[in-house]
C-alpha cells in the first residue's frame, strides 16, 4: 500500500450532460419497474444541444412513454430554456421490445435454494467493492468530500447562487502521510452559468465560499490550510454550460459512481440496467461485503473481488485484499465472506429486495441514485449499505 502521496476525485451536479443521462436511464428502470417487478430492461440515453436519444431493450408488461420520462427528469434540473428546454426538445426513442418469456420468471423472495442455484448469470463481469476507514461513510475522503461540496452546490443554486448553471463539476486534491489523509491540497469548480448571465469572478469566488465551500468543510474531517489551492473557472467563464456546451451519455461517470478512482471498478454502465443485470447488483454486494468487513474492525482498507460467468448462479472466483490493513490474514476474511454473505444473482436480488425498492418509495429509488450517490446516500436507506454483518465476521 503506497503511504506518501496525493489523490484526486470528481464529482459533477445533476445538470451535467453525463449526470442527467444516468438520472433518465435510472428513472426509466423506476417507471418499469414500479408497473411491473418482473421487467427485463436496459436503457441508455444521450443528449447534446436540444436532443435526447434514448434507447431500450426490455420485456415487461409494462406501458411506459420514454419521452415523458426524459422531460420530467429535465424539467425539474432547473435549465432556463434558452439553454435546455424540457418542454420543446427533440426526444428521439429507439426500442427493442423482447418476447414477454424474457420477463423474470420467478420472485426471487418465494425462491427455494435450490431454484436460487439454478439462477444464473446471464452476463459476464469481474466487479469490485471497496471500504475504508478514512470516513464516517467508510468511503475514500476525496470523493466523500467531492460529493459533499457538489450537492451543497446544487442546493446553493436553487436558493442563494441562482445565476449558476445546473451544469457545476467539483475537484478535490487530498494529500495522504502514512496512507492517512493529513490536508486538503486543492478544491477545484468549475461552474457553469445561467444563460446570457455575467458575474464579477470576485463575486462567484465570495459566494462560492460563503453558501459552499465554508459550510462544507466546517463540517470536518478537513478544513482549507494556508498552503490550499482553491480554484474556481480556472479556465475562464464558458458562454454556454449544459448540453448547449457539451453532450452527454449515460455510464461515463463510473468513477463518480463508485470511489472516485482511489478504488478498482469494473467500469461499466451501473445505471440503466435491472436488478437482474450482475454488472450493476454484484458492485452492491461486492461493497456491502467490503463495508462490513472495515466497519468490523478487521481492516482499515478492504476490496473484495468477484468474477461472473454466464451459467453461473455464483461467482466463479472471490479474492480479497485488505492492502496489508487487516488484523487476520486475507484469506481467513475471505472464509468469513464466503461463510457470511450469498453472491448468488437470485440471493443478492432477494436479499436486497432489489425488483420492489421502486414501489417502497414514492419519488423513484434508482433515479435517486446518481445525482446522490449509489453508495453513501444520506438520502435513500440502501440495503448494501447496512453493516448488520459486523457481528457475524467478528
Amino acid at each position: 500500500m503506497k503511504q506518501n502521496f496525493l489523490f484526486t476525485s470528481e464529482a459533477v451536479a445533476e445538470g451535467h450532460p453525463d449526470r442527467l443521462c444516468d438520472i433518465i436511464s435510472d428513472t426509466v428502470v423506476d417507471r418499469f419497474l414500479r408497473q411491473d417487478p418482473y421487467s427485463r430492461i436496459v436503457t441508455e440515453c444521450a443528449l447534446s444541444k436540444g436532443v435526447v436519444f434514448m434507447a431500450a431493450r426490455f420485456a415487461s408488461t409494462a406501458n411506459v412513454d420514454l419521452p415523458d420520462v426524459a422531460r420530467s427528469v429535465i424539467g425539474p434540473v432547473g435549465y432556463r430554456p434558452e439553454d435546455f428546454n424540457a418542454t420543446d426538445c427533440t426526444v428521439v426513442t429507439s426500442l427493442i421490445t423482447m418476447p414477454p418469456e424474457h420477463r423474470a420468471k420467478a420472485n426471487e423472495l418465494e425462491m427455494t435454494d435450490n431454484e436460487i442455484e439454478h439462477f444464473p448469470a446471464s452476463h459476464q463481469a469481474t466487479i469490485f467493492g471497496f471500504a475504508c476507514n478514512q470516513t464516517p461513510e467508510f468511503m475514500p475522503l476525496p470523493i466523500v468530500l467531492a460529493n459533499r461540496l457538489v450537492r451543497k452546490l446544487s442546493l446553493a443554486r436553487r436558493k442563494e447562487i441562482n445565476y449558476l448553471s445546473p451544469d457545476c463539476t467539483v475537484q478535490v486534491g487530498i494529500v495522504y502521510e502514512n496512507a492517512k489523509p493529513v490536508r486538503i491540497h486543492s478544491i477545484t469548480i468549475v461552474a457553469g452559468f445561467q444563460f446570457r448571465v455575467k458575474v464579477d469572478p470576485v463575486i462567484l469566488r465570495e459566494d462560492l465560499f460563503h453558501h459552499v465551500i465554508n459550510p462544507v468543510l466546517s463540517a470536518g474531517p478537513l478544513g482549507i490550510d494556508e498552503g490550499t489551492e482553491v480554484f474556481i473557472n480556472p479556465q475562464g467563464i464558458f458562454p454556454k454550460s449544459g448540453p448547449a456546451y457539451h453532450s452527454g451519455m449515460t455510464g461515463r461517470k463510473s468513477a463518480g459512481d463508485t470511489y472516485g478512482g482511489y478504488a478498482r471498478h469494473n467500469g461499466a454502465a451501473l445505471s440503466g440496467k435491472d436488478p437482474s443485470r450482475i454488472d450493476r447488483i454484484g458492485v452492491y454486494a461486492a461493497r456491502y461485503a467490503a463495508k462490513n468487513i472495515v466497519a468490523a474492525g478487521l481492516a482499515e482498507e478492504c476490496e473484495v473481488q468477484l468474477s461472473y460467468s454466464i451459467g453461473h448462479a455464483a461467482p466463479v472466483s472471490i479474492q480479497v485484499q485488505t492492502f496489508g490493513t487487516g488484523i487476520i490474514s486475507d484469506t481467513d476474511i475471505k472464509h468469513r465472506i464466503e461463510s457470511n454473505f450469498d453472491f448468488r444473482v437470485g440471493a443478492i436480488i432477494r436479499d436486497f429486495k432489489l425488483r420492489y425498492l421502486p414501489l417502497d418509495h414514492a419519488t423513484g429509488f434508482y433515479g435517486r441514485l446518481p445525482a446522490h450517490g449509489h453508495f453513501a446516500n444520506a438520502q435513500l436507506d440502501l440495503p448494501w449499505e447496512r453493516m448488520d454483518k459486523c457481528s457475524l465476521l467478528k
